[in-house]
């Protein structure tokens, strides 16, 4: 067996594993082989055509037909769709997301402890202002009903606002959870394919720490300790990025930029007992 009939059995079983998860959700969801096959489609097209093309070319239908094994007028159907715009919704989180940094972070918008105050709806210190100095020309009461929706904010009887969350993760919305898988699996995706292409010169933060004989018992206070210090770890990063972020800084439409982040998630999975002499030992990966 040659190198690379190798590399492909080994991406085979790695895109099997990764659809086990994804096909229970989408069978959870209803979703029928026919409608995963019509999305593959198009986005094996929409790969060809934009990240695979050749440099210096324009794309053709005809080389995308060759790279996606699909016909042309498969192709040609594809092409000639009206793309679904999701810019409006990755502008909508990044400019929420502003505005709960700025809650946090905000001096002007802090009680005498530091921690965030509830605010006025109006004034420069109220949450119209909050929005005004951390979230551009957004409308303040668009933001808010999306903070509201979302659970990241509650008004109480006074019409004041408390913050209860200091990130934007949805706590009721199955819809924007499920737009949250799209975005975060998408990035380790591509961080690995970076590492694959690049690691060795250019290389991309991915690590986990995996051990797999762990008592149930001890699973609460892991949840605990992980999640205090990943919070703790993120928080630190988000302060960093928000002193260099140029989002709404004048004369900077210009500047090179880039999306940038780190993402950090738990996971845990039941076994069954195994004797000692099967065990393997964990750490770091």
């Amino acid at each position: 067996m040659n190198a690379k009939s190798s590399s492909q059995q080994v991406l085979q079983r790695a895109v099997e594993q990764l659809l086990w998860p994804l096909c229970r959700l989408l069978l959870r969801h209803a979703v029928p082989f026919a409608a995963f096959e019509e999305m593959a489609k198009r986005v094996y097209v929409r790969v060809a055509m934009k990240d695979l093309a050749i440099p210096g070319k324009k794309p053709t239908m005809s080389r995308a037909a060759v790279l996606s094994g699909l016909t042309r007028k498969e192709v040609q159907r594809i092409v000639l769709e009206q793309h679904e715009n999701v810019s409006d919704v990755a502008d909508r989180y990044n400019r929420a997301a502003r505005v709960l940094t700025g809650w946090v972070r905000d001096a002007d918008f802090s009680g005498a402890d530091g921690a965030p105050r509830r605010l006025e709806l109006e004034g420069d210190r109220g949450f119209a202002g909050l929005v005004k100095r951390h979230s551009g020309d957004m409308p303040w009461r668009a933001v808010l009903d999306e903070l509201l929706r979302v659970g990241a904010v509650e008004q109480g009887s006074d019409a004041r606002l408390q913050l209860v969350t200091h990130a934007y993760v949805p706590q009721h919305s199955e819809v924007d959870k499920l737009d949250i898988l799209g975005r975060d699996v998408s990035d380790l995706i591509d961080t690995i394919d970076h590492n694959l292409q690049h690691g060795a010169a250019d290389p991309r933060f991915q690590r986990k720490v995996m051990y797999d004989a762990i008592p149930v018992s001890a699973l609460p206070a892991l949840r605990q300790l992980s999640g205090r210090d990943a919070q703790a770890l993120l928080e630190k990063l988000d302060q960093w990025l928000a002193e260099r972020d140029i989002e709404a800084q004048p004369g900077s439409a210009d500047v090179p930029r880039a999306r940038v982040g780190l993402g950090i998630y738990y996971f845990e999975e039941r076994l069954e007992p195994r004797l000692a002499s099967h065990v393997t030992p964990g750490g770091p990966r």
